[in-house]
């Protein structure tokens, strides 16, 4: 556990055995747990406030460069727990990754038949997170080669910048976030499947890419640009769809929040 996570949650337990012990004196009648509770939200929001000001000062994170391996096609997964997310090109054509992360990463890599796999997560449990430290990824990708992405996020903000990818396979899961994708202009077929919570989504179609596009919500906003078509319920298609030479093929399973296609 991160040395500044024990002190909040090494003073939890002193406050809860401080409680135990007023009950045992006769000082607290009733559920200790009615008290308990109460003064732990309060702790908290002392603990976010304290992290809103700490992150005013510049944050450090982990430079780290992956490399391709060689490879000639990637299967990328990135488990981001909480914060920003910034996914764009850039990586070196020797690498497959090369980012800035906060509060540390630990990651897999290994190559299986010319396809390179990479799997990302930060170091440390959500719940050992000290505010101000950043949670927050800046994420340079390999543009030259096919890939395949997998983001798995709760509560993020995340910026993501595909549009000089070669993504065949993009699967987003985010729980409470707020995401702006913009999907590729050149990567010929792309299967794309996003799930969120509670969320606001943009989408970013590039000119000359058809695409259909799924929705299902719960009490979700949708707007979708009428160059794709609503063709029955939750199903929208361009015109063009079965002929493009660039296409996407998008799912979009929504609880509460907003969606919005461009």
């Amino acid at each position: 556990m991160h040395r500044r996570g024990s002190l909040f949650w090494g003073s939890v337990l002193i406050v809860l055995a401080a409680l135990l012990l007023l009950k045992q004196m006769g000082v607290i009648v009733g559920d200790i747990f009615g008290f308990f509770w109460p003064l732990l939200i309060i702790a908290f929001g002392i603990w976010l406030i304290v992290g809103f000001f700490a992150r005013r000062r510049p944050v450090e994170g982990e430079q780290v460069s992956i490399p391709l391996e060689g490879a000639t096609s990637a299967f990328v997964k990135l488990d981001h727990a909480a914060g920003r997310l910034t996914l764009r090109s850039g990586a070196g054509p020797a690498e497959i990754i090369n980012g800035t992360f906060g509060n540390g990463l630990s990651y897999k890599s290994h190559v299986d038949g010319g396809r390179l796999e990479v799997k990302l997560r930060t170091s440390q449990q959500v719940w050992a997170w000290w505010p101000g430290e950043s949670l927050d990824w800046d994420i340079r990708l390999n543009r030259a080669i096919p890939l395949s992405l997998k983001i798995d996020s709760g509560a993020s903000a995340s910026i993501l910048d595909l549009s000089d990818f070669k993504v065949t396979d993009l699967d987003i899961n985010t729980g409470a976030s707020s995401t702006e994708l913009t999907l590729p202009a050149n990567a010929g077929n792309t299967h794309v499947d996003i799930d969120t919570g509670a969320s606001s989504l943009k989408v970013s179609i590039p000119s000359g890419v058809a695409a259909t596009i799924r929705v299902k919500t719960g009490i979700a906003s949708v707007n979708v640009n009428p160059r794709f078509p609503r063709i029955d319920g939750g199903l929208y298609q361009s015109p063009d769809f079965s002929t493009a030479a660039n296409r996407v093929d998008m799912a979009i399973d929504a609880g509460v929040g907003s969606i919005e296609v461009n």
